[in-house]
């Protein structure tokens, strides 16, 4: 494959549509395919989960539930989930949350703190009267390692590494932010047409939030607000995206990285910006381009997941697209990159939950910042915190902190979360 179809292939395997948080989702594909596997009556469920899963699931709406947390999820794995569609797995549940209540009142769902390196790891044992099957899912959401059933493993893989020779990450190695803006630039229009679909999914999930009361409102409140400007408004319609998809709503969106917020990151402000501006089609659909897989680029680096939040590196991307929308050049965008570097980095992720929105919020403003300053070509001086000359040792020092540097800020945050005393508003 070429260079230009490698990067094709990776932005597809990276941007693909979900419905409900990826975490808890994960865990009812996972629930999903042991249940599949063990060809009866599921009595007991028993989980071995990752940190980072347990923490991005705690708090976060399960689609056409009203409920939060990982028993429903698990539950709606059980009775309707269908391996076979991915993170689609639980677009019938709002049609059998009754059924998935009356399972979780009469069966047994243990969670255990999995002893792994792994940042996701989903390892599923369904049990029932006469047998048991397991299923593991590792590194990314949809990834299935190993399979059981009674003992007999009927699939095993290796858990590779982020830095293995799979043909993903060779592309992602190879990738730098030149690289990036060229292909977003150069690439035949016919090559990147595809990507305007996120647009159509995850702009109608803000429009539908607008309309209701969604988790903290802030994109409602904000867009409604009396002192609205154009930033406002399109801050305001993506941060109505996540508020809908935080709080549980059914509709799908593209996700990005693994994520949906990050998905919607990447996608509607650079949209509404382009839209703002009277931008061409093509320049619309290049801008999305960039941004999505320049939020990638700085994903690999950080780690699929992380206790840096995701909305650091989408809107990262999403400054990217905007800068080509502005008219500004390749050092323009490496600027403005450079700028957010040095303001949001070390934004803490504790948890998917309905405050999400405002970390999108403060990652944009952050963004249309940045972008003005670079548009000026005003850059934070080298010999500035973390920021270097060269944009992808900046990136590479990101991922450090991401990768290395908040290990313990992960163990802190989900003490913090699980012994907290929760009395409500």
């Amino acid at each position: 494959m070429d260079n230009s179809g490698c990067i094709k292939n990776l932005m597809q395997k990276n941007i693909v549509i979900a419905v409900g948080c990826t975490e808890p989702v994960a865990v009812a594909l996972c629930v999903a395919k042991a249940k599949e596997i063990l060809e009866e009556e599921v009595k007991e469920i028993h989980l071995s989960l990752s940190k980072n899963i347990i923490k991005n699931a705690m708090g976060v709406g399960i689609p056409g539930t009203g409920m939060i947390g990982l028993p429903i999820a698990v539950a709606l794995g059980v009775v309707c989930g269908d391996p076979s569609k991915n993170l689609q797995v639980l677009d019938d549940a709002k049609q059998n949350v009754d059924k998935a209540k009356q399972w979780l009142d009469n069966h047994c769902i243990d969670i255990q703190p999995a002893k792994t390196d792994e940042k996701l790891y989903i390892q599923c044992t369904a049990k029932g009267e006469n047998s048991y099957a397991k299923a593991t899912i590792a590194r990314i959401h949809t990834n299935f390692i190993h399979i059981e059933k009674d003992g007999k493993i009927l699939f095993s893989q290796e858990c590779c590494s982020e830095n293995d020779s799979c043909s993903e990450d060779d592309i992602l190695n190879s990738l730098n932010a030149r690289m990036i803006w060229d292909y977003a630039s150069e690439e035949p229009i016919e090559n990147l047409a595809w990507i305007e679909d996120t647009v159509t999914l995850n702009a109608k999930c803000s429009e539908e939030s607008l309309k209701g009361e969604f988790g903290l409102q802030i994109g409602k409140k904000l867009f409604n607000s009396w002192d609205k400007n154009i930033r406002n408004e399109i801050i305001a319609r993506t941060c109505a995206a996540s508020d809908a998809r935080m709080d549980g709503i059914t509709l799908p969106i593209y996700s990005n990285s693994g994520s949906g917020n990050q998905g919607i990151t990447c996608t509607l402000p650079v949209y509404y910006y382009g839209v703002k501006r009277n931008s061409q089609k093509e320049e619309i659909i290049r801008a999305l381009t960039l941004s999505h897989l320049m939020s990638i680029y700085i994903k690999s680096k950080i780690g699929r997941l992380s206790a840096l939040c995701g909305i650091v590196n989408a809107s990262m991307g999403a400054a990217s697209g905007i800068t080509y929308l502005a008219g500004g050049s390749f050092n323009q965008m490496c600027y403005a990159i450079n700028n957010m570097i040095n303001t949001i980095t070390g934004m803490v992720c504790d948890g998917a939950k309905p405050s999400c929105a405002l970390k999108i919020s403060a990652g944009l403003n952050s963004a249309f910042d940045s972008v003005m300053l670079a548009m000026n070509d005003i850059v934070v001086d080298s010999t500035d915190g973390i920021a270097e000359t060269d944009i992808d040792k900046s990136i590479e020092d990101v991922g450090k902190i991401g990768r290395y540097g908040m290990d313990t800020m992960d163990d802190l945050v989900l003490e913090i979360m699980t012994n907290k005393n929760c009395t409500g508003k």
